[in-house]
């Protein structure tokens, strides 16, 4: 399986991508990759990797142009038609790779998939699916900033999306979805979130009503539907506050002997919970409803996390999450359930 990564975007490029591109191709036999970006720097940095047994499964795709993050997203795909993140989109469309992964500008990689490879049959709009840690099991926040704006019936489209990422990725069996809203009651909400709230009540979907944030981590479901806009502050949020009660754990065990002690003796429920709430643990989260398969990684990804974005999508093509969400959502059409989900821009 050919992968396309997006070895000038991150923080940490290109040094970050291709260390993770090899630790990838040491773990996961059947993968070959296609480092995509400035020819001289990508070989420079790989020079710095021992190849040898991989050598034959990597390939130097070369762009003369990157997304800086300060850019407009859909300007770019206009203006910067050699940019690394555009040219692994036209490697996916035109069959040369399975898949791309690239920790670099969202708005653009978002943009580009959206514009060059268009959108499933019945896919209005793609979502970002982010798999979040929780206290029992990890769970699946669609939208995390696709599209900030968002109409009931896209909703539905995140809920289905989301449900068969949970079923196929995360091996849950009938994940249960809900509505992120400002109350359990389904005339809490907004307009939006009521009418969504509807629509999921009369699909196929194991819907089981609205969940508020503050539920989110210690009694999830498994899916949690929501726009962009909503998806992506929750999603910040969540990390920002996971970093700051870390550090302000470490400063507080290291006050005193005492302090000190306590925390040598709760050292591995400490790594525990590291290692659950490590994002470079999931990898990246993957671009749903876009007629190809998209892993959109963290901007400061770590060779670990560009490992772990390579497995998603690898793991994504081999469970064929396109083909069950295009199947799943015919079906939603043809029990005539709600609007229909095509009716703005279907993909052609």
């Amino acid at each position: 399986m050919k992968i396309a990564l997006d070895a000038m975007g991150g923080d940490y490029a290109p040094s970050s991508p291709v260390a993770g591109a090899v630790l990838a191709l040491q773990e996961f036999p059947d993968l070959e990759l296609l480092l995509v970006g400035d020819q001289t720097c990508l070989e420079r940095e790989l020079h710095r990797h021992s190849l040898a047994p991989w050598q034959d499964r990597v390939q130097v795709v070369h762009t003369s142009q990157v997304v800086a993050m300060g850019e407009s997203g859909i300007e770019s795909v206009r203006r910067k038609k050699d940019s690394s993140i555009s040219r692994c989109v036209e490697l996916v469309k035109n069959g040369a790779a399975s898949a791309l992964v690239s920790a670099g500008h969202t708005g653009a990689t978002v943009a580009a998939a959206t514009i060059k490879l268009r959108t499933l049959p019945g896919i209005d709009r793609p979502g970002i699916a982010s798999v979040i840690p929780a206290e029992e099991h990890p769970f699946v926040l669609i939208d995390s900033g696709a599209n900030v704006d968002a109409e009931p019936a896209e909703l539905v489209a995140y809920a289905f999306m989301g449900s068969i990422y949970a079923e196929q990725i995360l091996g849950i069996v009938r994940p249960r979805v809900a509505l992120l809203s400002i109350g359990t009651e389904d005339l809490k909400g907004n307009e939006l979130t009521r009418e969504a709230f509807k629509l999921l009540t009369r699909s196929s979907l194991n819907f089981v009503g609205n969940i508020e944030g503050r539920d989110l981590f210690q009694r999830p479901v498994d899916v949690v539907v929501c726009d962009g806009f909503v998806g992506n502050v929750v999603l910040k949020t969540a990390e920002a506050a996971a970093r700051a009660v870390m550090d302000w754990l470490k400063r507080e065990l290291k006050r005193n002997v005492v302090r000190k002690m306590g925390a040598f003796l709760a050292l591995g429920a400490f790594r525990t919970i590291r290692r659950k709430t490590d994002p470079d643990e999931y990898g990246g989260a993957l671009l749903l409803g876009v007629n190809g398969t998209c892993i959109i990684a963290h901007g400061a990804s770590s060779p670990k996390a560009i490992k772990n974005a390579l497995r998603v999508a690898r793991d994504s093509v081999k469970a064929n999450v396109n083909g069950v969400i295009v199947e799943e959502v015919r079906k939603y059409h043809e029990q005539g359930h709600g609007p229909r989900l095509d009716v703005l821009s279907p993909a052609s």
